[in-house]
């Protein structure tokens, strides 16, 4: 997404037909999309509340359906502690869902903190849709489709102490470390022998 230019001409003036008219008068309602906005960086959760709060003082739930800040939740251990760590995957950008019209274009573009939608430039230019595919990439990201990630401050070759278990007290290094399974092998000195000991992750801290 980076690579994209802000839109930052005037308002989308000629949006796209939903459908071109046959025999009949009917045509089909208007596809809702993801498109990409544009924030100043550290701003996106207030973009997205702002955006919001507009969307129901404007009566615009019918053209604007969902607001996404791209974040991922990650399980983090440190000092035998477990804890929960939301990171911005795109620091900057805002997602969102919506049917692209010059009244739903304007409610966005002129939430205050937005800088454009991304896409071409220029004055005539239009928004341009995510492509499904990478709308489901972006949500297993954000943990919508797939498990939270986990990391560990603690990497082979660094010495613990072993906080919790049959091993409090102890101390060793750090062989091997699983962040599939949340265990460590640690080398302990265990009635003057080096042991491989499989810890837990919330069993352990750095020296």
């Amino acid at each position: 997404m980076a690579d994209n230019e802000d839109l930052m001409g005037k308002p989308f003036e000629n949006a796209e037909p939903a459908a071109e008219s046959g025999n009949n008068d009917e045509q089909a309602k208007p596809a809702k999309r993801w498109y990409v906005v544009h924030t100043y960086s550290g701003y996106e959760k207030k973009v997205r509340d702002s955006l919001i709060r507009r969307i129901d003082s404007m009566n615009m739930r019918e053209k604007i359906f969902e607001v996404l800040v791209p974040v991922e939740t990650e399980i983090e251990f440190k000092n035998g502690k477990k804890k929960e760590v939301e990171k911005k995957l795109y620091p900057g950008y805002v997602l969102v869902e919506m049917i692209m019209a010059d009244d739903s274009w304007y409610v966005v573009r002129n939430t205050s903190g937005v800088t454009g939608f991304v896409g071409p430039s220029g004055v005539d230019a239009k928004p341009v849709p995510l492509p499904e595919d990478e709308v489901k990439f972006i949500r297993s990201q954000m943990g919508l489709e797939a498990p939270s990630r986990v990391s560990l401050d603690i990497e082979v070759g660094q010495s613990v102490n072993v906080i919790k278990g049959p091993f409090e007290g102890f101390k060793g290094v750090v062989d091997e470390v699983s962040i599939e399974r949340e265990k460590i092998k640690a080398l302990l000195t265990i009635f003057g022998r080096e042991t491989s000991v499989e810890l837990d992750f919330n069993q352990v801290e750095k020296e």
